[in-house]
């Protein structure tokens, strides 16, 4: 059911604005630098950067670009191909739906960033700007020109409020960044998408490949990474490049039609993740995968809890650990006190059942309260879960858990004759252990999201946006709030219990350390509330992505050493005060931090 409405009358925030550019250059030649700034960084990607192969990537050969090069040759041909759009080339208007100087500012800044970062790379790692062939110093010179022209483009200069004469300094000086700041974003600020036309369903079904073939390519790549340098150039390259698309409209366009194609795309995503044991030549890159797959899967079942419910579970990695310890009882461990072995199917019910009945037992008593008081609440639940495991050693209390040495050797799955732990080899390609285990805990998230999806589309799922909205209101209306507040909260703790099953195989060993409320490697609470704010609360894609990326750049910064929680903390924190409605926002969440955004013209009970 959909309900129909019309977007609020606002006022034209250009009216009695200027034209304006960041640089003093005129447009028609600054169009014309960024585009021949791009190609030439193209240019100079075949050049050597460097005379020695003792910089990673080795980027002393001639006519063949290798390491960061690869990015700067990206870069540069983001750039040239918006530059074109932006003349309105015949065969390229499709990249700029929403216009193309934008994207072409985006692109330009993020090969200026990769190249220059690149350079003093060089610079330091080998001892100065000597170490630097001719190729370095034309891509230099040619990623900042190509910056320049781009910032040469006109836009729409609002118009901002002096600041009051009787303030003091420090207070004209913040009003004045104020200002600047509301500059610089309507320089980058894009317009509105123009409607595409009107394409066959296998058109925008091939595009939705595409799409999902791009994602993988660049997630293989990303995970892929050999070296420091060349990680910070992809996070650089994938972050300015998206972004370009998006101020593109590209993404939009995307999304409509994934939107209209909801089955057929999320098939193909599992397709396309499935694929990924197939991208590798041994089992390195499986490993970080399914632990993503297991951090994300159980991320997803809090978003139930946060995302819907709106309910703040600061323990709820405890249910984890309550699938994850019953599965290592009931599977033939030695260190299990109980001398069973019960196949996979019955060990993972019973795992998703045991955190289930936790979730009704300390939800029951506790979801009567809201708020901070709730989040205290779940967050000593999480505590004492781990202190109990902890204790039961049969010292401190009985003997069932180990204590802190857990249960260990757990043993691989082996379901109708196919063994986890052995290498096996399907059309050629031979997957490993890590492999297979991501094989399977991709089953276990598509069955999780299949559960999300039907909950959240279903009278229950909209009674917990009610819920979330606002809850006194909702209880006017009927709604018993307890009851659901409890399936939820049962609902989620289940999903992390079936997750868990999973972990305590693939991990071996399943000890009190790994269900902490903070810890340096995820997954923990902290970790999971991250990933569900970071990702987008209340969308599938969000948490998923958001999992992804918090466990895959803490493990690509540890050349950090000590400041590696440091710079990831900063991230966020930016992140956070930039874009707090997430990578991949629900539309009513993107407007409630954004209310300056038109509101979409059919809303239904998802957002939009």
């Amino acid at each position: 059911m959909t309900t129909q409405t019309t977007a609020p009358q606002t006022p034209d925030k250009t009216t009695g604005a200027t034209t304006h550019s960041l640089v003093a250059i005129p447009p028609h030649i600054g169009r014309a630098l960024a585009t021949a700034g791009g190609a030439l960084s193209i240019a100079s990607t075949f050049l050597a950067w460097t005379w020695t192969a003792a910089f990673p990537g080795d980027l002393t050969v001639y006519g063949y670009p290798g390491g960061l090069q690869v990015l700067v040759l990206i870069g540069g041909a983001l750039t040239t191909l918006f530059g074109l759009a932006s003349y309105g080339v015949k065969g390229l208007r499709w990249l700029t739906p929403a216009g193309a100087d934008s994207a072409l500012k985006l692109a330009a800044l993020g090969t200026f960033a990769t190249a220059w970062y690149t350079i003093l790379a060089i610079s330091s790692k080998l001892g100065g700007l000597v170490n630097l062939e001719p190729g370095g110093w034309v891509a230099a010179a040619a990623t900042l020109v190509a910056l320049l022209g781009a910032l040469a483009l006109p836009f729409q200069r609002p118009e901002t409020e002096p600041a009051d004469p009787e303030d003091s300094a420090w207070e004209q000086y913040r009003h004045n960044q104020r200002n600047n700041w509301t500059v610089i974003k309507a320089a980058f600020a894009t317009g509105p998408v123009t409607p595409a036309r009107k394409l066959p369903s296998y058109a925008e079904i091939l595009i939705i490949v595409a799409a999902l073939a791009l994602g993988l390519i660049v997630f293989t790549y990303g995970i892929g990474t050999e070296y420091d340098e060349l990680f910070i150039g992809f996070l650089i390259t994938a972050g300015f490049g998206f972004g370009a698309a998006a101020k593109a409209g590209l993404v939009a366009r995307v999304s409509a039609a994934t939107s209209k194609h909801r089955n057929v795309t999320m098939i193909g995503a599992f397709v396309a993740a499935a694929a990924f044991p197939f991208t590798q030549s041994d089992d390195q890159y499986a490993t970080i995968g399914v632990y993503i797959l297991i951090f994300a899967t159980v991320a997803l079942g809090l978003n139930i809890v946060v995302g819907l419910a709106g309910l703040l579970d600061l323990g709820y990695v405890a249910f984890l650990g309550v699938g994850a310890y019953t599965a290592a009882m009931v599977s033939g461990s030695p260190s299990s006190p109980f001398d069973i072995h019960l196949p996979f199917w019955a060990s993972a019910l019973l795992g998703a059942a045991v955190a289930m009945v936790f979730g009704v037992i300390i939800g029951a008593p506790t979801l009567r309260l809201r708020g901070d008081y709730l989040a205290i609440v779940t967050l000593g639940f999480g505590e004492i879960f781990r202190i109990t495991v902890l204790n039961m050693d049969g010292t401190s209390g009985p003997d069932i858990t180990n204590g802190s040495n857990g249960i260990s050797s757990v043993p691989n799955l082996n379901i109708l004759g196919f063994d986890f732990g052995q290498e096996h080899t399907f059309l050629g390609f031979t997957i490993a252990r890590f492999a297979n285990y991501f094989l399977l805990m991709l089953l276990i998230t598509l069955v999780v999201v299949v559960v999300f999806r039907r909950s959240g589309d279903s009278r229950i799922g909209r009674a917990w946006v009610a819920i979330r909205e606002d809850e006194t209101a909702a209880l006017a209306m009927g709604i018993n709030g307890f009851r659901v507040k409890l399936i939820a909260f049962a609902l989620g703790a289940a999903l992390a219990g079936l997750a868990g099953t999973v972990q305590a195989h693939v991990t071996y060993t399943v000890t009190p350390e790994q269900y902490q409320f903070a810890h340096v490697v995820p997954p923990n609470s902290a970790f999971l509330l991250a990933a569900v704010v970071l990702g987008g609360m209340g969308t599938i894609s969000g948490p998923l992505v958001g999992a992804a990326l918090l466990y895959l750049i803490p493990a690509k910064l540890q050349f950090l050493g000590d400041y590696q929680l440091f710079a990831f903390g900063l991230t966020l924190v930016l992140l956070m005060r930039f874009r707090p409605e997430g990578l991949i926002p629900n539309r009513r969440r993107q407007l409630e931090f954004h209310e300056e955004a038109e509101a979409p013209a059919v809303l239904s009970k998802a957002g939009a």
